[in-house]
């Protein structure tokens, strides 16, 4: 135990940082991942993963950054080096040019973190990264120190990670970030849960969104198939057409070199058959001269003849010399004219080539725009019909709540009602002893009448005035919401249910009560004519008088 405790003291403390920025960024590359092909949609600045990436990737790249010499010194800003990438990698330069003349970008900081979101959206951050983990030595060097995590062997680590990041599709608004400003930080409790939590977290949060997103799930991932293929397809192209400009750039250099030495030859071939032309008429005065001398004397010497042989005989030996030079340089002006029909044939087919590649990749352009709009209506419908979904839900539990409040209602209604019926009942028990049935009848109707008076006067407790007021539930338009082609009709058939088995306003629960008096007045009724009732009886003794009765 000791032996572990000094070697955990004697470790060093930029290699624990190191370890703890290779830690985090593994949890959070393989959660956005997750979450990312779990969703299988594209991600923007909101996205709780994607913003702790970009925090971490800014620790990375600013560990062991040097501080500035004196007091006068320049700093090494993180900008700085981020814009040594276009040395290695041109194509940087657009990502560059674009931070640069971002207008709501002012600091350093930011411009940087604006290349990192830039880069990350063209799938080449851990390509521009690469290059300058490969140049090390002469770029790295004076902007980082030594025990600095990009001077280290565990940027490789990091650097196989970010690959796996070329397969998310991110779309972020640069322009509307407050970039310059200080960045958030990381909740480490979404990295750092128990495997059970884990698991019944993501079978909570997995139950609903396979219930949501089972209608459009299919085409969702079909578009992203072919969207990921057209991509492919088009980063084939490019570097096709970057080859076939390469060929076209060194074919076009030596045809310059092949001009230029077709014109040194013929300036060679005009000057030695110039100077044939000088030789010979030098060969045909001396011809001359020496046929004059001959006539003029009449016999020569014999040394002078010889003389004149030997110069005859050297001059045709030169003749025969220019003349092989001048076959020979008539060859190779052949050639080369030959070699020039052939590169500007293949000039000609080169150029061909390329503008039928370049349809081909605006044809592609437009079948990715294309698909880009059938997945934002696809997203689009699917958010609608979450909305419905919640809507619906929302209606149900209001009926349900609606329906348990007047459930208690009636059953409050049922005991007050039993409790009264049982009163009357020991009344008239106690009272039959001594009436007769006559008086008896119109007693029990009198005292009915009193109680049906008082129930009618008393609105009940609070809570119960509270549950009577009621609100009445607004019908269903099903013009105000898009119909989903899965999941609407059960959903609104159980409201339709509910309603129907419910009663939805207090006037329902009058009629009730009205027809439960009714119902008891019919059991009150007695004997006597069969046409008219006991109550109507009292009424009539009420009006002829005591005496009469």
């Amino acid at each position: 135990m000791r032996r572990h405790v000094t070697a955990f003291r004697t470790r060093d403390t930029a290699e624990i940082e190191r370890s703890n920025l290779v830690n985090i960024c593994k949890l959070v590359v393989k959660e956005l991942l997750e979450q990312s092909l779990r969703y299988g949609r594209m991600l923007d600045s909101d996205h709780l993963p994607l913003q702790h990436f970009f925090i971490v990737i800014e620790h990375v790249l600013g560990h062991g950054l040097r501080p500035k010499k004196g007091l006068l010194g320049p700093r090494k800003e993180l900008w700085d080096l981020l814009q040594s990438v276009e040395n290695y990698c041109p194509e940087a330069q657009d990502i560059t040019a674009s931070v640069r003349d971002l207008p709501t970008v002012r600091t350093h900081i930011g411009r940087a973190r604006a290349w990192l979101r830039i880069a990350l959206m063209q799938k080449k951050l851990s390509d521009y990264l690469q290059a300058l983990i490969e140049h090390r030595e002469d770029s790295l060097n004076e902007y980082y120190e030594p025990h600095a995590l990009m001077m280290s062997d565990e940027i490789v680590v990091i650097m196989g990670i970010l690959v796996g990041l070329n397969v998310i599709d991110c779309n972020l608004c640069v322009k509307e970030e407050d970039l310059d400003s200080q960045q958030g930080v990381i909740d480490f409790s979404l990295y750092l849960r128990s495997s059970s939590r884990n698991a019944e977290a993501n079978e909570e949060s997995n139950a609903p969104v396979a219930q949501l997103d089972a209608a459009g799930q299919g085409n969702m991932i079909a578009v992203l198939d072919q969207k990921n293929y057209i991509e492919e397809l088009n980063r084939h192209l490019n570097a096709t057409v970057g080859n076939l400009q390469a060929k076209v750039e060194s074919l076009t250099t030596t045809n310059a070199l092949m001009k230029e030495d077709l014109a040194i030859a013929r300036n060679s071939l005009l000057a030695l058959q110039a100077e044939n032309q000088a030789m010979r008429q030098s060969a045909s005065q001396q011809a001359a001269l020496s046929q004059s001398d001959n006539s003029s004397t009449g016999s020569g010497s014999d040394k002078d003849k010889d003389k004149d042989k030997d110069k005859v005989d050297v001059l045709n030996t030169q003749l025969t010399e220019e003349r092989k030079r001048c076959a020979e340089l008539e060859k190779e002006l052949n050639l080369q004219i030959s070699l020039k029909a052939e590169s500007d044939m293949a000039m000609k087919l080169l150029e061909k080539d390329i503008h039928e590649k370049q349809d081909t990749i605006v044809s592609l352009r437009r079948q990715l725009d294309d698909i880009k709009q059938i997945n934002l209506e696809m997203y689009r419908k699917l958010q609608e019909c979450e909305d419905e979904l919640t809507q619906k839900g929302e209606m149900v539990s209001r009926l349900q709540t609606k329906a348990s409040q007047i459930g208690n209602i009636l059953q409050s209604l049922e005991k007050k009602y039993e409790s009264k019926l049982v009163d009357q009942q020991q009344v008239s028990a106690s009272c039959g002893g001594d009436r007769s049935p006559n008086t008896r009848r119109q007693q029990n109707l009198q005292k009915f009448e009193a109680l049906t008076k008082k129930h009618k006067q008393d609105t009940g407790p609070p809570m119960k005035r509270l549950h009577l007021k009621m609100d009445g539930i607004p019908p269903f338009n099903p013009n105000n919401y898009r119909k989903s082609p899965a999941g609407a009709a059960p959903l609104q058939s159980q409201p339709d249910q509910a309603t129907a088995k419910t009663p939805t306003s207090a006037k329902s629960l009058n009629d009730e009560l009205a027809e439960a008096a009714a119902a008891v007045t019919q059991h009150f009724k007695g004997g006597g004519d069969g046409s008219r009732s006991d109550y109507a009886l009292s009424r009539e003794q009420e009006a002829t008088g005591p005496g009469d009765a």
